[in-house]
């Protein structure tokens, strides 16, 4: 490292040269350089990008911006940064991308502890080796990491069987903004020891602390899968045919439905088992929906969330997380349906089964800023949510998130115990924590 590099990359950045000397010394100058383009954050651009090699490397980089005052935004693989509200202030961008080492598989135990920047999809491939897997289907797992997936809670149709990330997660380090690691739980599925960190910090949005690695529960890979669709006339009979399947015998792994404006409803339903098993799953699923038509579906099917995303234009799409009863299916798509015709919108919906959904709303940008707050007053009416995790850049401004309820000042206090300073993600959480 040279006082020349360090000078160069704080005036490119912005920051004060001895802060950017200290990261250089600290994690090596090539993991230390200033912003581009790609590196913003719902609009915002921070000024550098620094990569620690070590959690103790971590933790230093990010005790020193706190002493400095700079605001840090925690990132693993980059998918779901634009999940949340724009950052009120943003000057470093903390990677995780070298922290992607899996730490130990203890097979025999079925626990895994692996660090925050390892991508899912390599986690699976190595668990997979030993007939094992983290039974967890998060959007876009060749770049997701652990660390990413865990702070903004992302689970996908597996979550009906196998619980959320907060049901497989045993264990955590993080970092916290005064530079102390703090590590919670163990390496065993049975752990009472101490307050629970791990579930404390998922869903958290990186605004607690950065986590740096977390040990989970693992499942059996199954022995064989069969999925099958069942195609409706409309919500009702979709809603009936769900709450059908949720009350009678079958041992399904997921259950989805796809609505949209313009192709009746079709359900998905995932069995894993044995042969035997999945040909009586069958057998029983195919006399329990015999007014409707049961066929054989493919694998893709549980793509169906990623695919919400991929094929609209940014510019005019609006994608939500939604929270419901299940017993509000038809009445929900209903609502949907009427408000999208009355505010000219195009929509796709993927609800699961256990009330939480993904809608996309197409349009102009003033009716999607409308559409998404007379949706949301009507959900949180009835017990619901909506949180949009993206928007068109020209939407009128909207709060992600929508009510926090009465547990927002228990969150302010927590925030300020843990981050005083508001250094972590200050502004994109719920209530502008």
């Amino acid at each position: 490292m040279s006082i020349n590099d360090a000078a160069t990359k704080s005036k490119a950045s912005g920051l004060d040269s001895a802060l950017c000397e200290k990261f250089i010394a600290l994690v090596g100058n090539g993991y230390v350089r200033a912003l581009t383009a790609a590196d913003t954050v719902t609009g915002v651009q921070p000024k550098l990008v620094v990569e620690p090699g070590t959690e103790r490397e971590l933790a230093e980089v990010l005790r020193l911006a706190n002493e400095a005052g700079s605001a840090v935004i925690p990132r693993g693989g980059g998918t779901k940064l634009g999940w949340g509200n724009p950052p009120v202030r943003a000057d470093l961008i903390l990677s995780t991308a070298r922290l992607n080492e899996i730490i130990e598989h203890a097979w025999a135990d079925l626990t895994v502890t692996v660090e925050a920047g390892c991508p899912i999809q390599r986690l699976q491939e190595t668990l997979a080796q030993h007939g094992q897997r983290l039974a967890l289907d998060p959007l876009w797992p060749e770049k997701a990491t652990i660390g990413g997936v865990l702070s903004t809670n992302d689970s996908g149709a597996l979550r009906l069987r196998f619980g959320a990330v907060r049901d497989l997660i045993i264990g955590a380090t993080i970092a916290l903004p005064d530079g102390t690691l703090a590590s919670s739980g163990g390496k065993v599925v049975k752990n009472v020891a101490g307050y629970d960190l791990p579930k404390l910090v998922t869903g958290a949005l990186g605004t607690l602390g950065v986590i740096t690695r977390a040990v989970f529960r693992l499942h059996p890979l199954p022995r064989g899968t069969r999925s099958f669709s069942i195609a409706t006339e409309n919500a009702e009979e979709a809603q009936g045919i769900m709450l059908a399947i949720q009350d009678s015998k079958l041992a399904h792994t997921s259950l989805q439905s796809h609505f949209s404006d313009d192709t009746p409803p079709v359900s998905d339903i995932l069995f894993e088992g044995t042969e035997a098993g999945l040909n009586a799953q069958e057998a029983q699923l195919r006399k329990l929906c015999a007014a409707a038509r049961v066929s054989e579906a493919s694998a893709s099917a549980w793509k169906a969330r990623e695919m919400l995303w991929t094929p609209a234009d940014p510019a005019t799409m609006a994608m939500t997380k939604i929270g419901i009863l299940p017993a509000n299916f038809a009445r929900t798509m209903q609502l949907v349906e009427h408000i999208a015709n009355e505010k000219q919108l195009q929509w796709k919906a993927l609800m699961y089964a256990t009330g939480l959904g993904w809608l996309r709303l197409e349009g102009e940008a003033g009716s999607l800023r409308d559409g998404l707050r007379a949706l949301r007053s009507e959900l949180e009416n009835h017990g619901g949510s909506l949180v949009t995790l993206h928007r068109p850049q020209k939407m009128p401004a909207l709060d992600a998130w929508g009510s926090t309820g009465d547990t927002l000042p228990l969150m302010k206090a927590l925030k300020q115990q843990l981050d005083p300073r508001n250094t972590l993600n200050p502004g994109r959480f719920v209530g502008g924590i």
